[in-house]
């Protein structure tokens, strides 16, 4: 079975929400296909309070507000996962069918990059977490690791300082990357112990976590770290591997310019998916709302 659509848009979270928006507002026929939940990114998050015009909100409730107000504009979601897109074409191939377009907007994200060690898979919801909202209730009053320096890991760590008994961060180099008022909030947080200059080389357990094999890059000392859980946050990977036919960057992010169009015409991108320096739900509903109006404009020329 075949269906055909003015706009296919892929990804369900920020950006693709808000192409969802723009789309149906101008009066198109639009699909957004999402694989698992709607929400994306901001899923994770406990709490934002950099998103305008709220001091603070729940990332699940931004999530539910933006997908409700998308329905309101009558944007039709399916949940499926797509398999390939033919770009020349705007075919999407799903897991039953296949779907066309006159345009597509690429808005499927990244997840989250794993250590690779030994132990990580085989822990995996033992004791081995990429999510701290998603698992940090689980570690109550014990003693937790966040692997990395940047804003995401800076953020897990202080949601689980309100948790765990203890939070320690696992940073291989001797300064963090995050933003000032975040290293803030961390290095002046009393639950919070910094592990400078250090990786692991393995997760150790046999039902679950029981320790971290660490190891200081200066020194080349390595020493067993006992610990109940452990958060890896050491960035994301794009999810792209659908699409083969646009110009990606070396990490397989999307390239696209001003108007967040890519090497394909008619394929736009948008959000986290796409190569770009900052990684925000502010700057990805920005994405969003350029990729659709790109995208109109293209269909009102064809």
């Amino acid at each position: 079975m075949e269906e055909n659509y003015d706009v296919i848009i892929i990804g369900g979270g920020p950006a693709g929400l808000t192409a969802g928006i723009y789309i149906k507002r101008a009066k198109l026929n639009a699909l957004l296909i999402e694989k698992t939940v709607v929400g994306g990114q901001m899923l994770l998050a406990d709490v934002i309070e950099n998103y305008p015009g709220f001091l603070e909100i729940k990332g699940f409730e931004l999530a539910q507000k933006m997908e409700e107000q998308a329905k309101k504009f009558g944007l039709e979601i399916k949940f499926s996962e797509v398999k390939q897109v033919k770009s020349k074409e705007k075919k999407v191939f799903c897991e039953e069918e296949s779907l066309t377009a006159k345009a597509l907007i690429i808005a499927s994200g990244a997840e989250p990059t794993k250590l690779n060690v030994k132990g990580e898979a085989e822990l995996i919801g033992k004791g081995v977490s990429y999510c701290a909202t998603c698992d940090g209730a689980f570690f109550s009053g014990k003693e937790v690791a966040v692997v990395g320096g940047g804003d995401t890991a800076l953020v897990e760590a202080l949601y689980l300082s309100k948790i765990a008994e203890r939070v320690y961060i696992i940073h291989r180099r001797d300064k963090f990357r995050g933003e000032k008022i975040n290293q803030e909030k961390v290095l002046s947080n009393p639950k919070i112990t910094i592990i400078w200059n250090t990786i692991i080389q393995e997760v150790i357990g046999k039902d679950k976590v029981e320790a971290l094999l660490i190891k200081n890059v200066k020194t080349g000392r390595e020493e067993i770290k006992p610990i109940d859980g452990v958060f890896i946050a050491v960035g994301r990977k794009p999810n792209t591997e659908f699409i083969t036919d646009v110009e990606k960057d070396e990490l397989g992010y999307i390239k696209v310019n001003d108007e967040m169009e890519t090497s394909a015409e008619g394929v736009f991108a948008a959000g986290d998916c796409t190569s770009k320096k900052w990684r925000q739900i502010t700057t990805a509903v920005g994405e969003g709302a350029k990729a659709a109006i790109s995208a109109e404009k293209y269909i009102e020329k064809l």
